[in-house]
């Protein structure tokens, strides 16, 4: 596995790079470590595109996985510390588990919230609430926050 800070993320990018067996079948998983930068994202979007496409995920889950993504990065990048990570996983045909994890809420708001009227931010919760079959919110004792949701297959 290589390290590379390209690209907004850090970790091997590769979602064959990490597998492992539960109850006797084949569990599917991206596990990396992402740059706390407005453009991680996007970087966030290609590794979980790249992800489902390389384990055939039905495309009528892709577009929901993706956006769920797309929106607990952001959420990290503007409202809490570093490290972030993204974890996706796959197992069988049940569904996606996607999470988010930080370093706790930043003690003053990013860039973009900082620089935007009230009314146009904030929904990012409300996509997830939306789109995720069930998500929720673990506060570990180091003081990170993991943000996960989980979206079934169709």
């Amino acid at each position: 596995m290589y390290a590379s800070a390209r690209n907004g993320f850090i970790g091997s990018g590769d979602p064959a790079a990490s597998r492992h067996t539960t109850n006797g079948e084949e569990a599917r998983e991206v596990n990396d470590v992402l740059e706390h930068r407005p453009e991680t994202a996007a970087a966030a979007r290609r590794i979980v595109t790249d992800a489902l496409d390389a384990w055939q995920v039905d495309p009528g889950l892709c577009d929901g996985v993706v956006l769920v993504v797309s929106e607990l990065v952001t959420n990290a990048v503007e409202h809490a510390e570093p490290p972030l990570a993204l974890h996706l996983r796959h197992e069988n045909a049940d569904g996606i588990r996607v999470a988010v994890s930080d370093g706790g809420p930043a003690r003053s708001a990013g860039d973009w919230v900082s620089s935007c009227e009230e009314d146009e931010h904030g929904r990012g919760l409300n996509i997830v609430d939306a789109l995720a079959d069930t998500h929720g919110t673990h506060h570990h004792d180091n003081g990170t926050i993991t943000r996960w949701a989980y979206l079934k297959a169709c």
